[in-house]
C-alpha cells in the first residue's frame, strides 16, 4: 500500500480509521496532497472528489445527516476552507458531525506574503465544537541541522526545540486528533483539524513510519437522574394542558409504544412539523393551519401549562410568536445537546435522548388528568382540513396547488429533501404520508447548500430521494450538479416562479423596480441548460395538466437522474397563500 511519506499525514489517516471515519470528501489541491494520497490509497475509506469546496462540505453534511457519524472534508490551504463555513455553521446548529481536515502552510510561511495562505488557526471560531491546530513534523535530511530550520526563527519554536521535538510533537498531534474526532462523534457537531505540511508533498513510502499509541473509543452513557424525573412527574400529572412541540428529528427516534401512550392522554397536544418525522392520527401536523386563524380568546384556550420540546430547530414562526406571548408555566427541553430558550421561558434541560426519557418517565405516570384539551383541538383540526381541501378547489395554478400535487406524488418508502425559504414553508401546510422521511437544512435555514446536501443524502441513504426546491435556491447551488456520484433514481423538482417569491409574502412594497431588482430578484433563468451540461434528464410543466402528466412518469426507472422544472405565475402566488389563511378561519 502507498502511504504519504509525511508522518503527520500518516497519523491523520490512521487515527481517522481508528475512529471509524469512513467517508472522505476531497477537494483537489496541492497542499492537501499528503492527505489525498493517504486516504485514496486505503480501501477502508470511501472517497469522493468534489471540486467546489462549498458544495463538497454540504455534500459531506448530507452523508453525515443520514449516517449520523462523522464525515471528513479535506481541502488545500488558503480561501478553500473558508468555503466550508456555510456548511460548518449548518452542522453546528443542526448537530451534524463534520470533520474539517484543512492543509496549511508551515508557520514560518504564514504572514510573509506567500501565495494561497491565510490565518487558518481557529478560523471557524465558535461555530465548531473543537479546533485542533497540529504541529509540523520535523524530518531529517532537509536541513543540515535543526538550527537551520526556519520554524526555529521565533522564540516560540526555539522553546519547542528544548521540549523534545518530534517525539513530543507526535504525542501532541495524536492527542489533538483523538480529542477532535471524539468530540465530533459524541457531541454530534463539526470540528476543525488544521494540518501544516512542508514540501515536498507528493513523496510516498510502502510502510508506515508511525506507531500510534493504543486508544479506546469513548461512548455516550446516558445517566437518568431519578430525583429530576420524580420532581417533574407530579407537575406533569396535574397539568390539564400539556403541549409537546417537536422540531427536526431523525426518523424512528421514538418507539411507537411511547407515542401511543402520549396520544392516549387527553391533556396532551402534540404539534409536529414536517421535519419531525413523527406520525400518529391524534397528533397535529400543519401547525400554521391551526395557529394562523386564531383570535385572542382561542390563543388563551390553546396556551399550555407545560411545554415539552425535543428535536432540533422549529420552522413555524407562528408557533414561536404564540408561545412567546402566551408563555407556559413550565418549558422542559429533552435532548443530549443544546437546549434553546426559543420562547424565553426555559425551566429545565433534561439531558437524555427522547426515547430514553419517555421509556423512563411515562411508565411512572400513574393517572391521566381529566381534560378536553386534545379533543377540543382535534375538532378544530378537522375543520381546518376540510377548509384546506375546499380551498384547493377554488384557486388557480400556483405554487400552492403545485406543492399539493408534488407532495402527493412522492414515491412510497422514500426520502424527501426540501429546500429552504418558501419551499419548506409550503410543505408544512400539507399532510405527508408517514412512509416518507423528510429532511431540510434548518440549522441556519440558508439556501446556499440545499441541493448539495440532498445529493449527499441520496448517496448515503438506501432510500430513493426526491429534492424539492425553489428557483433561487437551486441556481445558487447549481455547482452541486458537478458531481459524479448522483444516483440514477435521484429526482429534483424546481418550482420556478422567476424570483424570490417569499418576499412577496413578507411585508414590504411590491411591484416596484426596487423590489423587483433587489428583493424578489426577478430573472429569466431555466434549469434546462444546466441539465444538458451535467447529464440530467430534463422535463418541464407550466400548468396543472402538464404537471400531472409529467409526474406520472417522472419517478420511473431511468439511465440518468431527472429534473422537473415547474413554472408558476409569480404575481399571484402571494395572494393565493395569504387568502388561504383567511379562508380557513
Amino acid at each position: 500500500m502507498n502511504y504519504s511519506k509525511i508522518p503527520l499525514s500518516q497519523t491523520v489517516t490512521t487515527l481517522c480509521k481508528t475512529h471509524n471515519v469512513k467517508h472522505i470528501v476531497i477537494s483537489p489541491g496541492s497542499r492537501n496532497a499528503p492527505l489525498t494520497i493517504g486516504f485514496t490509497h486505503d480501501d477502508y475509506f470511501e472517497c469522493y472528489s468534489i471540486v467546489d469546496e462549498r458544495c463538497a462540505a454540504f455534500f459531506a453534511l448530507g452523508i453525515a445527516q443520514q449516517i449520523q457519524k462523522p464525515v471528513a472534508v479535506i481541502c488545500t490551504s488558503g480561501s478553500a476552507l473558508l468555503n466550508y463555513y456555510p456548511a460548518i455553521s449548518e452542522a453546528y446548529y443542526s448537530n451534524i458531525p463534520l470533520v474539517v481536515l484543512s492543509a496549511d502552510r508551515p508557520k514560518h510561511l504564514v504572514g510573509i506574503g506567500d501565495g494561497q495562505t491565510i490565518k487558518q488557526k481557529n478560523v471557524y471560531g465558535e461555530h465548531v465544537l473543537y479546533s485542533a491546530n497540529l504541529k509540523l513534523d520535523l524530518r531529517e535530511g532537509k536541513y543540515k541541522n535543526e538550527e537551520e530550520l526556519p520554524i526555529f526563527k521565533s522564540i516560540e519554536h526555539k522553546l519547542e526545540l528544548f521540549l523534545g521535538l518530534q517525539k513530543d510533537i507526535q504525542t501532541y498531534n495524536e492527542s489533538e486528533i483523538h480529542e477532535a474526532l471524539t468530540i465530533s462523534r459524541l457531541k454530534m457537531g463539526p470540528v476543525h483539524i488544521n494540518i501544516p505540511f512542508d514540501e515536498p508533498l507528493y513523496e510516498t513510502v510502502d510502510e508506515l513510519s508511525i506507531a500510534p499509541k493504543p486508544y479506546v473509543l469513548k461512548s455516550n452513557i446516558e445517566k437518568v437522574d431519578e430525583f429530576e424525573i420524580k420532581s417533574l412527574l407530579e407537575v406533569w400529572q396535574n397539568a390539564k394542558r400539556k403541549m409537546i412541540l417537536v422540531g427536526v428529528l431523525q426518523p424512528n427516534s421514538v418507539e411507537v409504544e411511547w407515542l401511543q401512550q402520549i396520544a392516549d392522554d387527553d391533556s396532551i397536544l402534540v404539534f409536529t412539523e414536517t421535519t419531525s418525522n413523527l406520525h400518529h392520527p391524534d397528533f397535529f401536523p400543519g401547525i400554521d393551519k391551526i395557529i394562523a386563524p386564531l383570535n385572542e380568546d382561542e390563543f388563551q384556550q390553546l396556551q399550555p401549562n407545560i411545554l415539552l420540546t425535543f428535536g432540533g430547530l422549529v420552522i413555524s414562526k407562528k408557533i414561536k410568536a404564540f408561545l412567546r406571548q402566551y408563555k407556559p408555566n413550565y418549558h422542559w427541553h429533552i435532548g443530549l445537546h443544546k437546549a434553546n430558550d426559543t420562547f424565553f421561558c426555559l425551566n429545565e434541560h433534561i439531558r437524555l435522548s427522547p426515547n430514553t426519557f419517555f421509556s423512563t418517565f411515562l411508565p411512572l405516570v400513574e393517572y391521566y388528568t381529566k381534560s378536553d384539551y386534545k379533543t377540543s383541538w382535534l375538532t378544530v383540526r378537522q375543520k381546518r382540513r376540510k377548509l384546506h381541501d375546499a380551498y384547493l378547489k377554488t384557486v388557480p395554478f400556483s405554487d400552492f396547488t403545485v406543492f399539493n400535487s408534488i407532495l402527493k406524488s412522492i414515491p412510497k418508502q422514500s426520502q424527501l429533501q426540501v429546500g429552504n425559504s418558501s419551499a419548506i414553508r409550503y410543505t408544512q401546510l400539507f399532510q405527508l404520508r408517514k412512509d416518507i422521511d423528510v429532511f431540510c437544512n434548518r440549522g441556519t435555514s440558508g439556501i446556499d447548500g440545499s441541493t448539495s446536501t440532498a445529493i449527499g443524502a441520496a448517496v448515503a441513504s438506501k432510500k430513493r430521494t426526491t429534492f424539492v426546491t425553489g428557483d433561487l435556491s437551486f441556481f445558487y447551488d447549481s455547482n452541486a450538479l458537478w458531481n459524479n456520484y448522483i444516483p440514477k433514481n435521484f429526482r429534483i423538482i424546481v418550482i420556478n416562479n422567476n424570483g424570490g417569491g417569499i418576499f412577496r409574502i413578507l411585508p414590504g412594497h411590491k411591484n416596484t423596480d426596487n423590489f423587483d431588482a433587489y428583493f424578489e430578484t426577478k430573472h429569466c433563468l431555466t434549469a434546462e441548460q444546466l441539465c444538458n451540461m451535467y447529464g440530467f434528464n430534463y422535463v418541464k410543466a407550466d400548468d396543472e395538466t402538464s404537471l400531472k402528466d409529467k409526474l406520472e412518469t417522472f419517478y420511473g426507472a431511468s439511465k440518468q437522474p431527472r429534473l422537473l422544472e415547474v413554472f408558476t405565475p409569480s404575481t399571484i402566488n402571494d395572494k393565493v397563500l395569504l387568502d388561504y389563511f383567511t379562508f380557513i378561519k
